[in-house]
């Protein structure tokens, strides 16, 4: 609290000579007046007091009391009086009292501007990590999806069975849900048993998890859309070469738009229309680079049948499905693996017996490349879904794609295929068909709003080399005598 004598007080207060104020009365004696003496200068004694007294850079004395603050935010008696007096040089907003927190403030705000630029710091470096990332990822993926197909070229030399070579790949899926309970014991504080992360990665299929009903009704669907798509595709790598047959299934890009549009009533967008067109001109390209024989039509047929039956997997799973998480995704394809098992084994079995697919003893199997076959297309499948989670979905199409330059090049190196310029044509086609999907819904809008902000920075920096010119101009006029305004 402020005494009522405050030492501040002190030096302010005029000191009224008594003996000078005398009374006059005028001539009517009703007009009395009141005369003051001019004040003589005065010197201020060196005043003390038992509050706080701090001296400023002029070595001057200046006294802080633990005063109040209103209100509004003015300390009432100092603020006042030192606005009204000008005393030490003082301006509105800045007393002895906002000094400190002044200073208390100005100490506070690198840390606060470290801390803003901590986050800022922060998320940079996780986009940097994502995208490096997603860049092993994408690696990764089209290694594992050209080794894939190229040893399995490599297995038709000794064994040429694509239906028990894609019954025996997919009977491997069983084991992504087992792999994945292992890197979640190894990553997540909160340990789970299997029975409780299968219950909980089940929820997929409904509420009351995988019944024996949902496991025919939801899981068999699909459990035939993927032997047919892997079936396809291994019986296109024995009519066409690895390039043709990977470029040609990039087109399931432009049927899982078709569908979507058609089926799930996804935004119409006319590049994606136009990629659409490019992929179907590419696969005519490439059913006529040979002169529409039979081995080539036929390749082209069951290459374009393996990228229809994928983007109608696909199409569904969203329909049916929903997206899904990475455990539910393994959920999804243990459940697949042992459906194959289960009910899809027979078939190997009738065609053995029928002779359709012949492979004599099973001790005379190359089970090497079997397996690794198995194990690449495993990994590939690991690789995508991981990869969603990790990284930006974008990368994981871009490693699908990629496959095609991969699997030219081993072609071309090991192989000697020689390719003619209307199959590279249409290759270049439907890679560039597929680049147009990756685009995303809003790219029009972005691209505009880019060309927009870039047509003003540009008639800135325009603008700002007329005004340069014209003081150039106007300077020299003027040293001429005359006076130039530029025309605009």
């Amino acid at each position: 609290m402020v005494s009522s004598q405050s030492p501040t007080l002190a030096w302010l207060g005029p000191r009224m000579n008594k003996t000078a104020a005398a009374k006059e009365v005028g001539d009517g004696g009703d007009l009395t007046t009141i005369r003051l003496e001019p004040l003589k200068t005065i010197q201020l004694p060196e005043i003390t007091s038992p509050s706080r007294s701090v001296r400023d850079s002029d070595n001057r004395p200046c006294y802080r009391d633990n005063i109040k603050v209103s209100t509004n935010g003015v300390h009432d008696i100092e603020d006042r009086i030192l606005r009204i007096t000008g005393y030490y040089g003082y301006y509105p907003g800045y007393s002895s009292h906002r000094r400190e927190e002044g200073s208390e403030s100005h100490a506070e705000t690198p840390a606060s501007e470290a801390s803003g630029e901590r986050p800022r710091c922060q998320s940079c470096a996780s986009t940097t990590l994502k995208v490096l990332g997603g860049l092993l990822v994408v690696l990764f993926v089209s290694s594992s999806w050209v080794g894939t197909t190229q040893v399995v070229q490599l297995t038709f030399k000794s064994f040429s069975c694509p239906f028990f070579i894609t019954w025996f790949s997919t009977n491997w899926n069983i084991l992504f849900f087992p792999l994945y309970y292992s890197g979640h014991l190894v990553t997540t504080r909160e340990k789970q048993t299997p029975i409780q992360k299968f219950r909980e990665c089940s929820r997929l299929f409904g509420e009351e998890g995988l019944t024996l009903k949902l496991l025919l009704k939801r899981t068999a669907p699909f459990s035939i859309l993927w032997t047919l798509t892997n079936y396809l595709y291994l019986l296109a790598l024995r009519k066409l070469t690895a390039t043709d047959v990977s470029a040609l299934y990039c087109c399931h890009k432009a049927f899982v738009f078709l569908l979507s549009w058609i089926v799930l009533k996804d935004r119409f967008m006319g590049v994606r229309i136009v990629a659409a067109i490019m992929a179907i001109t590419g696969i005519v390209m490439m059913a006529y680079a040979d002169g529409f024989h039979g081995d080539s039509i036929i390749g082209v047929a069951l290459a374009v049948g393996s990228a229809s039956t994928s983007a109608l997997y696909k199409v569904l799973f969203k329909m049916f499905l929903g997206s899904a998480n990475l455990g539910e995704a393994a959920h999804f394809f243990s459940t697949l693996g042992f459906f194959n098992l289960i009910f899809i084994s027979c078939v190997p079995l009738i065609l053995y017996f029928t002779k359709v697919e012949h492979w004599g003893s099973l001790s005379t199997l190359p089970w090497g490349y079997l397996c690794g076959v198995a194990g690449l297309w495993l990994a590939f499948n690991i690789l995508v879904n991981v990869g969603l989670v990790l990284t930006y979905p974008i990368l994981i199409s871009i490693g699908t794609l990629l496959s095609v330059p991969g699997n030219a090049a081993v072609d071309v190196l090991k192989h000697e295929v020689i390719f003619s310029v209307v199959r590279l044509t249409a290759t270049c086609i439907i890679c560039l068909g597929f680049l147009l999907l990756l685009l995303p819904e809003e790219w029009d809008s972005v691209t505009l709003r880019f060309l927009a902000t870039f047509a003003d920075k540009k008639g800135e920096e325009h603008g700002e080399e007329l005004t340069e010119s014209s003081v150039h101009t106007r300077s020299r006029s003027r040293a001429n005598g005359t006076v130039s305004i530029p025309l605009a």
